[in-house]
């Protein structure tokens, strides 16, 4: 007799569902009501009979926990950055769980100072282990110095609800101000006068909605009379706010999934009106950046990978927009950044990032050159308008997260700091490489892939294959201390750069959504077929791993091919796609009708997302083991969504005893689960204990 911990099973309570031709049945659809007084205690159970299941790889857990432990130096601080007449950083404590946010007045030399330089005393503007409290979870949404260095706008968010209280600290005294706003969003901007200030709040679905101004010692703390700059009455719109590098305006921005509108305020003058830059058109999207008397505006009007325009900031209304930077086909243009003398674009080529440096007077470029043929570049923190010098972040999946600066005029780059691998890393001790695979429909799909040197590619090692494709986001190849622990023990890693992610440009991402969305799911079925065939690793030792839309990717590609997979790592996965998209008055679901499309009117959209959506199309034959996970705060991707999902596949498929279907729910935390660095590592250790013992590996 089996003496295998048994699951948890929920009970049965038939939801018919009926549209256009198609009729469903859902048991479990009773799971989103949070006050059913049946779901506490089915979480419960889910949590211990994950406990029960993992029970045997917990020894191997808590060896990875250390060792991720081990190779993190503890005690740390992130470089510091000017602002003003202060230099800003952070620093982690060992033993503690979160960072403490801090400055010290810049000596005159110019030059950035470590605390043990002991050139000034040091004033910690938040601790947020002090915030955290006991409370078990703390998320900062907002955390910004008003121009003149004397106030400290935060934000918090106590249970991952993403709902943040507003207040401010007076630096000069260490008290907190009178203002307490509830339910803000991210977004900040204080304006040039140091008392007025810019924030957003959310509606009753979470979507930030409006702006609001609040003046300090003049208008109620608790912001219920606060002038409202901006409301975003359609429901696709995200709306944000912040201040220009100069210090001159203040940006409002509203944004959908493919349409975008910006307004400005004159920051010296914040009572006054909010001026359009350009009126919005559906499909258009731009950003813009702040440079003296113009504008530079990057758009996709007329160019699908973006280009890069300036415009008079008397009037920046589309007519008077001049091409700076002209559309490529072969180069997708992601944003670009203002200062004194110079700009610099950051952009994309081939699928990998780069940066490239304009001089607004000449319309010179030069592009910033790096070794690596496999790395990700991307913009570092430059508060200073006024300046010669830019920072930016530099990583690969062998070289640790790099933070570098240049002198823009004489190409000197300085290395000024890198994450710290504690126990002897070598970078030449690991191999990585691109590769590409081919899909069904003959498209090249590339993978970024590393391995620990010595590891024999001879078809035997175990994959762990991750995806995420969607929104447009590149999965950009990434550095991790973590995955030390699955290199080290003979694992190959790889990320599958599927259609609907970014990393192509914009018709990359064209060719993963809508009517087009099975495009990414047989893309990463592709990758590990190309991984396998390549002799990377063995066919029956693949780990599959995504999370939020990343997840939907996990469901589906494993409906897809159950059999190619040994293993599933699906966290906070948006597997009841069709049943969240159809309802508008979940969270969020307006807003993703221009990513998946709207199946409620349109029956072509509707019979795609039924014939994926991971929840509605598990068979009945033999699955991959399966790691889920939720947050019961989440309010990107309902915690329902992943319950159900298992309860489905245990109910459907034919798995033994070796191949467990389990459930980890954070009842505590929300989409990005727990937020203090030891429960996170502790978190992951077991996702990895998991996916290691599914592959045959206990030690």
């Amino acid at each position: 007799m089996s003496t295998a911990p048994r699951p948890p099973v929920a009970k049965r309570i038939p939801t018919r569902r009926e549209r256009f031709d198609d009729v469903a049945v859902d048991d479990y659809a009773w799971l989103r009501d949070r006050d059913d007084p049946d779901l506490t205690a089915l979480l419960e159970a889910e949590n211990a009979f994950t406990d029960a299941v993992l029970a045997p790889a917990a020894d191997l857990a808590e060896r990875i926990c250390g060792e991720i432990k081990d190779r993190t130096q503890e005690t740390d601080l992130s470089v510091p950055h000017r602002k003003g007449a202060w230099w800003y950083y952070s620093r982690t404590e060992e033993g503690l769980s979160y960072r403490i946010h801090c400055r010290r007045a810049d000596d005159g030399t110019g030059t950035a100072m470590a605390p043990e330089d002991g050139a000034g005393a040091e004033q910690v503007l938040l601790d947020e282990n002090e915030l955290e409290a006991g409370r078990g979870y703390l998320a900062l949404g907002v955390a910004d110095v008003s121009p003149d260095g004397t106030l400290l706008a935060y934000s918090v968010d106590h249970d991952g609800d993403e709902e943040h209280l507003l207040q401010v600290k007076d630096l000069t005294t260490g008290e907190l101000r009178p203002v307490a706003i509830p339910g803000t969003s991210y977004g900040f901007a204080w304006a040039a006068d140091n008392r007025t200030c810019f924030y957003t709040t959310l509606d009753a679905a979470q979507r930030p909605w409006r702006v609001h101004r609040h003046v300090l010692d003049v208008d109620p703390p608790d912001g219920s009379a606060d002038v409202v700059v901006h409301q975003e009455d359609d429901e696709r719109f995200f709306v944000s706010v912040g201040l220009s590098r100069s210090g001159d305006l203040v940006s409002i921005s509203a944004g959908s999934s493919v349409t975008s509108e910006v307004w400005l305020i004159d920051a010296h003058a914040p009572a006054g009106p909010a001026r359009v830059v350009t009126e919005r058109r559906q499909g258009i999207e731009y950003s813009v950046a702040h440079h003296r008397d113009h504008l530079y505006i990057v758009a996709n009007d007329g160019a699908t990978n973006f280009a890069l325009w300036r415009a008079p900031l008397a009037d920046p209304s589309r007519p008077h927009w001049e091409v700076v930077l002209p559309h490529r086909d072969d180069t997708r243009i992601d944003g670009v950044e203002a200062f004194a003398d110079h700009l610099v674009v950051s952009l994309r080529h081939e699928g990998t990032t780069g940066l490239r440096v304009l001089d607004p007077a000449s319309g010179a470029t030069r592009d910033l050159a790096f070794d690596e043929p496999v790395h990700s570049v991307g913009p570092g923190v430059n508060e200073e308008f006024e300046t010669s010098v830019y920072r930016f972040g530099y990583t690969s999946l062998v070289t640790p997260s790099s933070v570098y600066e240049e002198d823009l005029a004489t190409g000197r780059r300085v290395l000024l700091k890198q994450q710290p691998v504690l126990g002897g890393y070598d970078p030449a001790a690991y191999e990585s490489e691109r590769v590409w695979a081919t899909a069904t429909d003959g498209t090249r799909v590339p993978m970024s892939v590393v391995w620990k040197r010595g590891t024999a590619l001879d078809g035997t090692a175990p994959v762990l294959l991750y995806g995420y494709g969607a929104y447009e986001a590149s999965m950009d190849p990434w550095f991790s201390i973590a995955r030390l622990s699955l290199l080290d023990r003979g694992f190959v890693w790889a990320v599958a750069h599927v259609r609907g992610g970014g990393e192509l440009g914009r018709q990359w991402y064209e060719d993963g959504k809508f009517l087009h969305k099975p495009n990414t799911f047989s893309d990463f079925v592709a990758c590990a077929d190309h991984l396998v065939a390549e002799r990377y690793g063995a066919a029956d030792r693949i780990v599959a791993r995504g999370g939020s839309a990343g997840g939907l990717l996990m469901g589906a590609a494993t409906n897809l091919a159950p059999g190619r997979f040994r293993a599933v790592l699906a966290e906070v996965p948006f597997v009841d796609a069709l049943n969240t998209i159809l309802d508008p008055t979940l969270p969020l679901t307006v807003i993703e009708w221009e990513e998946w499309g709207n199946p409620i009117e349109d029956e072509a959209v509707f019979h795609c997302m039924r014939s994926y959506t991971p929840y509605e199309n598990v068979t009945a034959t033999e699955y991959p083991a399966i790691y889920a996970t939720g947050g019961l705060n989440d309010p990107r991707v309902g915690y329902h969504e992943p319950t159900k999902w298992v309860q489905q596949l245990r109910r459907t498929v034919t798995n033994g005893d070796d191949r467990p279907i389990v459930l980890r729910m954070e009842v505590g935390a929300g989409h990005g689960g727990p937020s203090g660095r030891y429960d996170a590592w502790a978190k992951e250790a077991e996702t990895l204990a998991f996916a290691l013992t599914q592959v045959g590996i206990t030690d």
